[in-house]
């Protein structure tokens, strides 16, 4: 079982983390309703020498619940921040999945120094209202299953496009996102304050982050876009594709929003970003 610390935000919120392996470091941001367990499906393809890092972020997992005015992708990057201070890390390689990504894009437009590269997984500046809508539906609700296994069988019809993925995961993804609630059913294990705040940050639609991307100019960066993606439009793609021709690009097949990150296109992009940012020599496994 995977242990969790703890750190105290500025702000005071407790926030959860997982500090694993030794090298060069790798900080790994979730998707909006998700926690540390992202990336559990990468970890044992991901290339050797990197220290992972991890956190739930605010209001999700483990971490404190702290309202709906702090779930926000500049408060979630101060602590993203402010976790690399706590431990003496002065940059990090980013891994961004969805909200992650967008996380991701801030800290390259906000706080340079600190991102050695960024990957982007299924998320981008410019994203699709179809993809919002479905997010919209789901977001801060509890699942109507009673069961986990029951929650198992009804997640490939809320995530069209996801194609031949095995029973098998979309229990482990059952386990991972959802508990019991004590009453015979199940609940989400997040706070659904969040949907509030989803809502206000997406009401007039998708916000313009094209400014956040071209902040990102030269890092390594590369994107994994789900081919059955209803977030990520190939219009979107191909702009990210013509400001960035260096950017390292793997489609996913039979996979939407989100790849899991162990599929062998995610798994051979992640191991050329990573080498590329490696290469470029600005990490190093020493502290501030």
């Amino acid at each position: 079982m995977t242990t969790k610390h703890r750190f105290t935000a500025s702000d005071g919120a407790s926030i959860a983390y997982v500090d694993q392996g030794e090298g060069l470091p790798l900080l790994c941001l979730s998707g909006l309703t998700r926690n540390t367990s992202d990336f559990d499906y990468m970890l044992p393809h991901l290339p050797a020498g990197w220290r992972v890092i991890r956190m739930d972020y605010r209001g999700r997992g483990e971490s404190d619940w702290t309202g709906a005015a702090t779930y926000t992708v500049p408060r979630e990057g101060k602590d993203a921040v402010e976790l690399l201070d706590h431990l003496g890390i002065g940059r990090a390689a980013v891994l961004g999945t969805s909200r992650g990504g967008m996380i991701g894009m801030f800290l390259g437009a906000t706080a340079k120094e600190r991102v050695a590269g960024l990957c982007l997984n299924d998320v981008g500046p410019q994203l699709d209202w179809e993809g919002l809508g479905r997010i919209k539906d789901y977001v801060g609700r509890n699942p109507a299953a009673r069961t986990i296994e029951e929650y198992a069988a009804v997640l490939p019809a809320g995530n069209p496009g996801m194609d031949n993925v095995p029973e098998s995961r979309w229990l482990e993804e059952a386990q991972r996102h959802a508990m019991p609630d004590g009453k015979g059913g199940l609940k989400i294990n997040y706070d659904p304050a969040l949907r509030e705040s989803f809502l206000d940050a997406f009401k007039n639609g998708s916000p313009d982050l094209w400014p956040l991307f071209d902040a990102c100019a030269g890092m390594p960066l590369a994107l994994i876009r789900g081919a059955n993606t209803d977030l990520l439009g190939a219009e979107a793609t191909a702009e990210m594709r013509r400001r960035r021709p260096d950017m390292i690009f793997a489609e996913v097949p039979d996979r939407a929003h989100i790849p899991f990150l162990d599929e062998p296109e995610a798994v051979a992009a992640l191991g050329e970003w990573l080498a590329a940012v490696r290469a470029r020599g600005s990490l190093s496994s020493s502290s501030l």
